[in-house]
């Protein structure tokens, strides 16, 4: 037998064990399918929302804070309702008489009479009282507790608008990852056919070792992307679980969903979005409500000024024995004025009326910045449009020369580097499809925050 035939054959005996190789690889996979190959529940846009809605604790804190608020407007208007006390009462007590200067009997002062003999002391009573007028101090304090009530309800909602854009951007942020990843495994498949074909190349002499070399060094680069990507997908899976206000394993995948265009995004004009904007957005809305209940604060001290008018009645019974208790029932009217309080009261109407500023400079901080959001939003959405339609034609012409490069590689007119090239090219410009899809999403979610959408 000649040494051509002995290398033919064992090249022959090679292919064979390459084949009897993948095929046992094949079923191990299919009989043990790995982590990235088992099935999770895909995780929705939708639902990523409402678990946030239920688990976030930031808006747990929201709420609680929300019903603090009502709370406390229902303490200031306590003030405005009949007042009603009831007591009862039981002493062992002596009955000495005490004398004192000016108290006699007959002309004659009483002696002190001490003794320990004790006796029953029942006593009850029942006082019921009204506040009739107080240059409206306490209706001032209640209508200012229930705009703050109002304003964190507000304040609320804000929160939610808050929470929904970081879950969103968090689910976005891992469906990228998740894509980024299948490019990583689709570039090692194909660094894997590379290999494959080139060895044969190399077998028959019409490539050399160079070339299985460079082919060796794409693909466990390609490897160790593969596993960087699917390690970033996991990450990403995680910051989104925490988004939605949830600890532990993030077993499931994340679905290939986006958002769709919002309503208006391609008009060329501002002033409609910011006013929309300024009109739907929570906080614009919570400070007005903390300006006014400023505005009641400022009335209500101001009423210091005057007096106060309650009316009150009462009914209180005593005596030794429960049979034999005499009673007293009284009606009253009662005024009281603090003429003069050291300054007090001028006092905190000059710190009302500072923070009553105060409110309007945040209010119109918060228009500047809500109109700044909004503008840098909708020209995010432009922008990432643009983006998405570009990397679309770069992809296309990616494959396209990846696919010209294998061509002129299999024939002999192209090289190692013209082919890993076009590779990498081609796994760029996949990434940026994917990046530019995230952009938008992102962009869109954005705008809907600014927009004051959910």
């Amino acid at each position: 037998m000649s040494l051509l035939s002995s290398n033919q054959a064992a090249r022959t005996k090679r292919r064979s064990a390459r084949v009897l190789h993948s095929a046992l690889l094949a079923l191990v996979a299919a009989a043990f399918p790995t982590a990235a190959q088992t099935a999770l529940p895909l995780l929705k846009l939708e639902d990523a929302e409402a678990a946030a809605r239920l688990h976030q604790p930031q808006l747990a804190q929201a709420r609680a804070a929300s019903e603090a608020a009502e709370a406390r407007a229902g303490e200031s208007r306590a003030g405005l309702l009949p007042q009603l006390s009831a007591n009862v009462g039981y002493q062992r007590t002596t009955g000495n008489y005490v004398p004192r200067a000016g108290s006699t009997a007959n002309g004659v002062t009483p002696s002190a009479n001490n003794s320990w003999t004790s006796f029953n002391a029942f006593s009850d009573s029942l006082v019921a009282s009204q506040l009739l007028w107080d240059f409206q101090q306490t209706s001032g304090r209640y209508a200012a507790a229930t705009a703050l009530a109002q304003s964190a309800l507000l304040t609320e909602q804000a929160s939610q608008l808050s929470v929904l854009l970081n879950v969103r951007a968090a689910f976005f942020s891992a469906r990228a990852a998740k894509a980024l990843a299948g490019v990583a495994r689709e570039t090692v498949a194909n660094d894997q056919k590379h290999l494959e074909q080139i060895q044969g190349f190399v077998e028959v002499g019409t490539r050399s070792q160079i070339d299985l070399a460079q082919v060796k060094t794409d693909l466990a680069n390609a490897q160790l992307a593969r596993v960087n990507a699917e390690n970033n997908y996991e990450l990403g899976k995680q910051q989104l679980s925490v988004a939605m206000g949830q600890v532990g394993q993030a077993d499931f995948d994340v679905a290939d969903e986006s958002l769709p265009a919002v309503v208006g995004e391609d008009a060329a004009g501002l002033q409609p979005f910011v006013e929309e904007a300024l009109k739907n957005r929570p906080e614009m809305a919570a400070f007005n409500e903390q300006a006014r209940a400023q505005e009641e604060t400022i009335s209500a001290a101001r009423g210091a000024y005057g007096p106060t008018l309650a009316a009150s009645a009462g009914f209180s019974q005593g005596g030794e024995a429960l049979d034999n208790l005499a009673w007293n029932g009284y009606l009253g009217l009662t005024l009281s004025w603090n003429i003069f309080q050291g300054g007090l009261t001028s006092a905190t109407v000059r710190e009302a009326e500072a923070n009553l500023r105060n409110i309007a400079a945040q209010s119109e901080g918060a228009r500047q910045q809500i109109v700044s959001d909004v503008n840098s939003a909708r020209l995010a959405v432009r922008a990432g449009l643009a983006s998405q339609q570009t990397a679309q034609v770069v992809l296309s012409n990616a494959r396209d020369l990846l696919r010209l490069a294998e061509g002129q590689y299999q024939t002999g007119l192209g090289s190692i580097i013209q082919l890993s090239d076009a590779q990498v090219a081609q796994s760029s410009a996949q990434a940026q499809v994917i990046q530019s899809e995230f952009n938008l999403a992102a962009a869109r979610a954005q705008l809907l925050k600014a927009l004051g959408r959910r």
